[in-house]
């Protein structure tokens, strides 16, 4: 990795000399910046709408959050009570009460099917099984959108990826699979920092371009302090807009932002799981993050929130992640609407699959792959509505099932994207249909 120590906070934290802002994966076989923004460069551009999506790591307990059955026994209901919300005759969890207080701006899906029963984060980040993959593996949909459109702002990345790096890999984004590292998303933390570096470069010095582009090309070319090289070409003159230019640092910069809005997101804890350092963190603060950077121009912003793989404590574990989901997300939808921006971004929430109905012996629930939930917001989708419905513990879904992939269809369609009838080639050359034979949900259009 490329990386450069920061001197001021990232991300709502103070950094250390151990962190880092992170440039991508660059010099392998010789691949340097520039050939990588050559590589996205495509003739077009499309409106700036944009995807933050909320990966809910490990499964979330659909039956203790958004489908609560009150009326179960004991060791199916649980321990949590529901509420009402904004919603006539519509209850959600007692620990999402900000949630239910504007439940109109949220579409709440009950019966969510399809999922492979895989514990990753591919089916979320894909639209696609795990199974049954084309060489070289379905790309993730940030990458998607780089393909096709690339950035939107040179120093602005297409699509980024703010989770940590966890110890159970497959809940790890999949990456830019056939399409290629041009199109990885963007990781401005993380973990994987060894296997490419430059001498840390402190991000004060980014003005000093000279010495920064022969750290870069090893030296291969020289940039004159007043400015760029005559032989520059284009994508070079973009690598170092990308690596000199403030816009993604300030965005990264939470301390930049208006105290009070900072404050509305909750106080990031990260060790309010156990297993923290393993990298499942609840880390609140990479919602706001994620708002600048699509303010900034990003076009999809990821987030992995907490772990939710919880079979033993469940209700332990949860009166304390949920809560902190409940806040914010709640502001993250709110700040949308605040900035007029409801109409361009579409928030997704959901996980690879639910959990047991029935609560096991060490007050855990299992996997459970027959039913799940999803939450959306903004996206100009007419939001107020609760989809679906399961039978009295929360088993299966018995009205209107939906998909993983029909909200994969909806999340293109709130992008301007047909992706029955828009392909990119893999690595064969064959072009890929991005889905095939499914529809964006009649409920939001």
């Amino acid at each position: 990795m490329l990386k450069f120590i920061a001197n001021k906070p990232c991300l709502g934290a103070k950094l250390d000399r151990r962190d880092f802002l992170t440039v991508g994966s660059l010099g392998l076989a010789g691949l340097t910046l520039p050939k990588l923004l050559q590589a996205e460069a495509r003739s077009g551009k499309s409106s700036h709408k944009s995807i933050i999506m909320i990966y809910l790591t490990g499964g979330p307990p659909h039956q203790d959050m958004v489908d609560l059955k009150p009326d179960a026994p004991s060791e199916i209901r649980g321990e949590f009570k529901p509420i009402s919300t904004s919603l006539p005759g519509i209850q959600i969890s007692e620990l999402m009460p900000r949630t239910a207080a504007m439940m109109d701006k949220f579409i709440t899906i009950r019966s969510l099917v399809g999922s492979d029963g895989r514990h990753s984060s591919f089916q979320c980040a894909t639209g696609h099984p795990f199974a049954n993959q084309p060489q070289g593996g379905w790309p993730e949909l940030g990458s998607v959108l780089s393909k096709l459109y690339g950035p939107v702002n040179a120093a602005v990345p297409p699509t980024l990826d703010l989770s940590m790096h966890m110890e159970h890999l497959p809940y790890n984004l999949p990456g830019a699979g056939f399409l290629g590292q041009a199109h990885a998303p963007f990781k401005p933390t993380g973990e994987s920092l060894a296997d490419m570096s430059l001498d840390a470069i402190n991000i004060s010095r980014f003005d000093n371009r000279r010495q920064l582009l022969q750290q870069f090309d090893k030296g291969r070319r020289d940039l004159d302090v007043s400015g760029y090289p005559k032989d520059a070409d284009a994508f070079t003159q973009q690598a170092l807009d990308l690596l000199t230019s403030s816009k993604l640092a300030e965005a990264l910069d939470l301390s930049k932002e208006d105290p009070q809005i900072r404050e509305r997101y909750g106080k990031d804890d990260p060790n309010v799981l156990p297993y923290s350092s393993k990298g499942y963190q609840a880390i609140v603060s990479k919602f706001l993050t994620a708002r600048r950077l699509v303010e900034a121009g990003a076009r999809m912003v990821t987030v992995s929130y907490a772990d939710f793989d919880w079979h033993s404590s469940n209700f332990t574990h949860g009166r304390k992640v949920i809560p902190l989901l409940d806040q914010a997300l709640t502001a993250l939808v709110s700040d949308l609407h605040d900035r007029g921006l409801q109409d361009d971004v579409t928030v997704v929430v959901w996980g690879e699959f639910g959990r047991t109905p029935k609560v096991n012996p060490k007050a855990g629930r299992d996997h459970w792959t027959k039913v799940c939930f999803a939450m959306l917001a903004g996206g100009g989708m007419p939001t107020g509505q609760v989809i679906g419905s399961t039978n009295k513990f929360a088993e299966e879904a018995i009205d209107r099932p939906v998909h993983f992939n029909e909200v994969f269809s909806q999340i293109y369609y709130n992008l301007g994207i047909d992706p029955s009838s828009m392909t990119v080639e893999d690595l064969t050359g064959r072009p890929r249909y991005l889905l095939e034979n499914f529809e964006p949900l009649p409920e939001l259009c």
